[in-house]
Order: structure tokens, then C-alpha cells, then sequence
């Protein structure tokens, strides 16, 4: 176990870099320049225990299926960056199941072992859906269209409903999430007051009623329909689509079967990507997903109520029954979210019994990148209970968000795929991701035609990767994510209840975009995950989410929800050690019961009295403002606040890191003088800067870009020339890496240690 990891096969590589005992610092030789390198993270026991290399995307198109097409990426980027793991996805007709496409897969992950990085292929069954259906045809997804319509002035009541088709990442060079057929759910009569049905007046007319199929509608008839009668007629269409219904008795064994038959593909790990329903861009609620699987579920959960009727309810609203409603969707959305997560959960277990639990499981959960009624509709928003072994978001998704993920999954750093259709744009986004704990999945720029890999390879003609490298000298010196101070636990129920317009898909991101602003970092975090036991009360009486304690909890729109979470905050409240406010008072629980006790955890305020309130609290707290926030967007999606590309942050472990890259993609010079933690500290660097103390006040921890001098304590280094440097110390002594440094160490680095590894810059592609 002494020889460089670099000189053992892929496999073997990730065995150490993941999840199992492995080289520790200081146990490293002296070599020759390598592609990256990897730390063991002393004490770490869960989580990701290693430094990661670099990640990027890679989607098969017809050229990787053409001849050799697929070694021109890896080639590509094993010459050119230093990628240690690919993701990658069917992006051509070929379906998982097929000999042929696995057998490429297979020749792709090995040709990428033999250049040094580990392919991680997307195994969702999406890709394999005509097998799905072809094998499980009555195992479909259903969406139920409520549709109401009235008696025309010829005296016909008669409607035509259209079937809808669906499209994402998963159709591109296959078919879409098409209609197989629909079938007639219920007709109903009813008459309607201030817009919803009039108590008593509803009407199930289903019997009297015709219908008519074609491929793509579905007609319905009323017989006999009064002329003008005054009532309004509603039919409840299932239309049946091309894709695995979430609720489908076979879809776990199913994946799990996909998932088997790569085991001896070479692939290091498995990814699955924005799984949900067909995602819909804000859809309407009168378009509600159903099966007959799912039907069966809502009544054992829901006292054995019938949800094909309930789709009426809940779509349309009916006086006198306003709490029914309310707890009916409540039950709807909550099986949607737990179905979706117990789906990603087994995915992740299944890829580590098969691949082992050295196997990497990525990618992001995030569809729609925003918390709102998209993404409700896709997954139930169940992005914090998608489990992977390092957090992954993509696009402009909140860094709130993305900060509290990487404390649910014990990621050092959550990682944002990220794209755009003009190369420089990269750039912006690199820096802010350092300040805000986090680094750049790199996606190929997009939306171009997918079919041109010359806009992946585009990538690799200047410093994007080149700065990434530099920014990797971070990873080296800490396995903690960033601190953050404060929580914003936003009731999930009343999220996902539409039944209340002013609580639906409101999370609470006006709340956690004042404190980013502030410099204040904030982690969003739903009310279920104190159901599950993942936010709890730690035996200091703090509220604790992963290895974050907080110093303030704001609890966003209690309504609706579960008795457990009013539960939770009692306790916080009696142990007295974190700040706490709610926004927003409870009258109903989940199950519509009243809620008459007073509530005693966190006074009831406003959104501007809880923001001045944290405020307050955390001026006697050292070290809470980090670097300052804009709110920004990305393409046509929402804005939310980003820190700026230059400032600092403070890691869980007392790491300091300075950034700034807001002139120069490489990074900005940094010369600055401060104090941390008692010490004073001078240094000379470009682009990153980061550092650790002991209790002592001894330095542990070292890492800067284009490093001229550091100073602090007894601590003296200045260089002859500016070098990409980083130092970690544990019990085994110090270790040094060295990023494109191929002359003799400089002698006041050499002064820490003979111990030192050499990692290779690549050059840019000139082509």
C-alpha cells in the first residue's frame, strides 16, 4: 500500500479514494509528476474521506457509437485537464438493455481507466424504457386531466380531451414520454359558487356518459345533458405515457436488474439523474399524476379513500370540505416525495451492492433548478432525501440549498453541474462556487446541438481547467463544508399544498437570500427531515443537520404540518442554545386536527423582524459574516443570491479561505494581512488562499494558488518564484503537493518535509 495511487489500476484508485482504509498523509514517496493527487482525510469515517479530482460531464451522442467515436473525449480530456471522474449519459436511441450499447459502455470505461479516470454511467431506467413497457405494459405512468365543460347552445354536452406529450434530457434520440392510450376516470355534474363545486350539488353522471379513443384524445359525451341547466361538467381523463409509472410493483427489481448487468462493464460507479415524473414546467393543478399502484397506497395511507375522486377534490375544491382537501393533498404529496426518495434511496444501495461501496453514486436530484411547483410536481421536492455519496445540484440552483446538502451527505464540498452556451460564462461562475463551498461539475456548453463534440472539447482550449486545478488545492487541506450559521426549515406540507396559494411552493428563499446577502450563510432544509431524523437536537442543545451546528433556526410556514416537527421545536426551545423564530403561525396539522396547544418553539414574526432578530443574535458570535451576496440569475431561470466571486469564507473545521476571481479566470493576486484566530497572518498568492490553526495556534494546513510568501507565527515561506503549493499536517508529519513545479523544492518548503508530490498542469488544447 506505499506505492503512488496514481500507479494502481482505476479500481483500485477508487477503492482509496472513496469509502475504505487507505494511504495517509505522510506515508506518500517522492515521484515524479503525476495527474492529481489524493489526501486521506485523518479521522474521517464517513462520507466522502478522500480529496476528489475534478468532475465532468460527458453525453453519448451517434459519434460514440460510431467506429471509435468514443475515445476522442476521453483522449480529449485525459491530455488536456485533470478529470479523475466522468459522468456520463445516453444521449441515441440505444437503450441500456441493448448487448451492443452495454458492451460500448464497457470498451469506454476501460479505455478511461487505461488514461486514468473512472467513468460513472448514468443507469436510470429511463433509458431502457420500450423494455420497460414491452415487459410491464399495465405498469405505466397515468396523468389524470380534470377538465370541465358545459352544455353548448345546440344542447351538447361534449368534450374533447388532447394527450399531452413530454420531453427532457431522457428523449433526446428516443422517443419522447408519448401517449399509449387514456381511459375515462368519472364524469361529474355539479354546480359552482365563488369557484368552487356547491355543497351538495356534485353529481357522478359516469354511467350516462360516451366515449371515444384515438391515438392521441379522448372524446366524452354526456347523454341526455339538460339544455342549460346552469351545471358545469367535469371529466377526469387518465392518460397512460410511455415510462415506468413511480409507483410500479416491478420498477425497484427492474433497476436493480439494469444496475446488475453492468457489473463487469469496468464502470467505477453509477449516476441517476433528475429522476421524477416527466418534468412540467409550472403545470397546472388540474393535471395530477395517478396509477392504479398509487391509487392503492393513497388508501391504505389516507383512511381508505378513493383517489380517483379525491383528484376532483383536490383539482377543484368543494364547499364545506375545505380541511378534507387540504389533508388530501397533503397525503398525495407526501407519497409522491417518499416514493420518489425510497426510489433514489434503493438506486443508491443497489449500485453498491453490485459495484461495491468503494462505487461512486452521483449525479444531482435537481430537475428544475429552483425549490417551486415544478419541482414539487417532478420529485416532491425530495433533493435533501436523494441519496449520493457527494451533494450535487446544477444550474441556478439556490446556493442555500447547496450548502445544506453538503451537510446532509458529509460532502467537504457539494458540486453544481453547470452549462452555458458561451464558454467564458464558466468563468463567473467558478469563483462565486469556491465562496460559496463549492466547485463547478463541468457540462458541455449547451444548448448547442448535442451531436458536436467539438463544444465539449471547446472547454479545454483555455485556463477553465487550468483554474480549476489551481482552485483544487483546497480540496487537499480539509474534509468540512462550509460554516453556516443559520437554518431555514420551511414546512414541507405547506410547500406542497396548493390549497393555500399564499404558502404553495414557498419555501422561504426571500428569508435565506437576506442572510446570503448579508454575508450571513444560511442552509434551507425541509420540515422532513426532522421526520427522518436527519435534523435533530444535539446533546448540547444545539440544532444540529450533519456535522452543522446552528446558532439560529428559522421555521418557515409551520401550517399543515407533521406533529413531530411542533415536537422537535419544543425540544429546541427548552434546550434554550440556539436563536429561534417561526414565520408564520399553525392552525391544522398534517391530519387536519387543531392545533390548540401553545406553540413553544420560536416566537411568531415576520419575515423582516426574524431576519434583524438572527441579525442581532449573531453579533456576539465570531466569524458569522463571510463574503457578501448579489442575487443573480442564470438563463430564464429564477434569481437567488451569490456570494461575489472575491471574498472569504470559514470551513466547519476553522479552515480560512480567501478566493478572488473577479478579474482574471486564473484568479486574482491576493495580498492581504489579517488575523485569524489570535494569529496574524501575511500572504502573497493568486487566485486561493486557504489555511488551518490548531488549538495550539500551530499551523496544520496550507494551500495557495501562485503561493510568493505566507507568514503566520513561526511560520516563515518565500519563494524565488510563485508555485500552485499545498501542506497538510497530521500525526504522521507533513506532506507537500506541488500543482506544474518540476525543479528542485525551494528550501523553505523543503524545510517542512522530503515528503512531496508533483502533480502535472496539462496544457490547453491549441487545435
Amino acid at each position: 500500500m506505499r506505492k503512488e495511487i496514481t500507479d494502481m489500476k482505476l479500481r483500485d484508485w477508487i477503492i482509496v479514494l472513496m469509502l475504505v482504509p487507505c494511504l495517509a498523509v505522510g506515508q506518500q514517496q517522492q515521484r515524479a509528476s503525476e495527474r492529481f493527487a489524493q489526501v486521506r482525510f485523518a479521522g474521517v469515517k464517513t462520507g466522502i474521506t478522500q480529496s476528489l479530482p475534478p468532475i465532468a460531464c460527458w453525453f453519448w451522442t451517434d459519434k460514440e457509437f460510431t467506429g471509435d467515436g468514443f475515445k476522442t473525449f476521453i483522449h480529449r480530456y485525459g491530455e488536456h485537464s485533470s478529470i479523475g471522474l466522468i459522468t456520463a449519459s445516453l444521449r441515441h436511441p440505444g437503450e441500456l438493455t441493448d448487448p451492443a450499447v452495454r458492451d460500448r459502455i464497457g470498451r469506454a470505461a476501460r479505455y478511461a481507466e487505461a488514461h486514468g479516470m473512472g467513468l460513472v454511467m448514468d443507469l436510470d431506467v429511463r433509458l431502457a424504457r420500450a423494455s420497460f413497457m414491452q415487459r410491464f405494459p399495465d405498469q405505466l405512468q397515468e396523468l389524470v386531466l380534470v377538465r370541465e365543460f358545459s352544455v353548448t347552445a345546440d344542447g351538447e354536452a361534449k368534450l374533447r380531451v388532447e394527450s399531452p406529450t413530454f420531453f427532457d434530457h431522457y428523449t433526446h434520440g428516443r422517443n419522447p414520454y408519448a401517449p399509449v392510450g387514456s381511459r375515462l376516470l368519472g364524469v361529474y355534474a355539479y354546480e359552482k359558487a365563488h369557484g368552487l363545486i356547491k355543497k351538495g350539488s356534485i353529481e357522478d353522471i359516469t354511467a350516462s356518459s360516451t366515449v371515444a379513443t384515438g391515438p392521441d384524445y379522448l372524446d366524452v359525451t354526456v347523454g341526455g345533458a339538460p339544455a342549460a341547466d346552469g351545471r358545469t361538467f367535469c371529466a377526469l381523463v387518465a392518460v397512460t405515457l410511455n415510462t415506468p409509472d413511480v409507483f410500479a410493483q416491478d420498477l425497484l427489481d427492474y433497476q436493480r436488474e439494469i444496475i446488475r448487468s453492468y457489473k463487469e462493464s469496468g464502470l467505477v460507479g453509477a449516476a441517476k439523474d433528475e429522476w421524477g415524473f416527466p418534468g412540467r414546467v409550472d403545470p397546472p393543478m388540474t393535471d395530477l399524476w395517478f396509477s392504479s399502484a398509487m391509487a392503492a397506497l393513497y388508501k391504505k395511507r389516507n383512511r381508505n379513500r378513493d383517489l380517483s375522486r379525491d383528484l376532483l377534490l383536490m383539482a377543484i375544491g368543494e364547499q364545506g370540505k375545505e380541511r378534507e382537501r387540504e389533508v388530501a393533498i397533503n397525503h398525495y404529496m407526501a407519497i409522491n416525495y417518499e416514493r420518489n426518495a425510497e426510489i433514489e434511496t434503493d438506486f443508491y444501495e443497489a449500485v453498491k451492492e453490485t459495484f461495491g461501496q468503494q462505487a461512486f453514486v452521483g449525479t444531482h436530484p435537481t430537475w428544475f433548478p429552483f425549490p417551486n411547483s415544478s419541482e414539487l410536481f417532478k420529485n416532491g421536492l425530495n433533493w435533501w432525501n436523494s441519496k449520493r455519496d457527494l451533494a450535487q445540484t446544477d444550474e441556478a440552483t439556490p446556493f442555500a440549498a447547496r450548502t445544506a446538502l453538503a451537510k446532509k451527505w458529509n460532502s467537504p464540498v457539494w458540486y453544481n453541474m453547470f452549462y452555458d452556451p458561451d464558454v467564458k460564462t464558466y468563468a463567473r461562475e467558478l469563483w462565486p462556487a469556491v465562496l460559496g463551498g463549492g466547485r463547478l461539475n463541468i457540462h458541455q456548453p449547451f444548448p448547442v446541438e448535442m451531436e458536436t463534440l467539438d463544444a465539449s472539447i471547446s472547454l479545454l482550449k483555455g485556463d477553465l481547467f487550468a483554474a480549476i486545478q489551481r482552485i483544487q488545492l483546497l480540496d487537499y487541506i480539509s474534509a468540512s463544508p462550509v460554516n453556516s450559521p443559520v437554518a431555514v426549515v420551511f414546512g414541507h406540507p405547506a410547500a406542497s399544498n396548493w390549497s393555500n396559494g399564499e404558502l404553495f411552493a414557498d419555501v422561504g428563499l426571500d428569508l435565506t437570500n437576506r442572510f446570503w446577502e448579508k454575508g450571513i450563510y444560511a442552509d434551507l432544509i425541509p420540515s422532513t427531515e426532522i421526520v427522518n431524523a436527519s435534523l435533530t437536537v444535539n446533546a448540547h442543545g444545539k440544532v444540529q443537520y450533519g456535522p452543522q451546528q446552528y446558532e439560529a433556526v428559522v421555521y418557515y410556514h409551520p401550517e399543515f404540518d407533521y406533529p413531530e416537527v411542533e415536537r422537535f421545536f419544543d425540544r429546541a426551545a427548552h434546550a434554550g442554545t440556539s436563536v429561534l423564530y417561526r414565520v408564520g403561525d399553525k392552525e391544522v396539522d398534517f391530519y387536519g386536527k387543531p392545533v390548540r396547544a401553545k406553540r413553544k418553539g420560536g416566537r411568531v414574526v415576520g419575515v423582516e423582524e426574524a431576519v434583524n432578530g438572527v441579525l442581532d443574535a449573531l453579533k456576539s458570535v465570531e466569524g458569522t459574516v463571510q463574503t457578501l451576496g448579489e442575487i443573480r440569475g442564470l438563463a430564464s431561470f429564477p434569481a437567488s443570491v451569490m456570494p461575489h466571486a472575491s471574498g472569504h469564507i470559514r470551513l466547519l473545521d476553522g479552515t480560512y479561505i480567501i478566493a478572488s476571481g473577479e478579474r482574471q479566470l486564473m484568479g486574482d493576486t491576493i495580498q492581504r494581512q489579517l488575523k485569524v484566530d489570535g494569529q496574524s497572518v501575511a500572504v502573497d498568492a493568486i487566485g486561493v488562499a486557504g489555511f488551518r490553526f490548531d488549538q495550539k495556534g500551530d499551523l496544520v494546513a496550507l494551500a495557495c494558488g501562485g503561493m510568493k510568501s505566507f507568514e503566520a507565527g513561526n511560520v516563515s515561506i518565500r519563494l524565488p518564484e510563485r508555485m500552485d503549493v499545498a501542506l497538510i499536517k497530521d500525526s504522521d508529519g507533513w506532506r507537500g503537493i506541488v500543482h506544474g513545479f518540476e525543479g528542485p523544492i525551494p528550501p523553505d518548503l523543503a524545510a517542512f518535509t522530503a515528503n512531496w508530490t508533483r502533480v502535472a498542469v496539462q496544457e490547453a488544447l491549441t487545435e
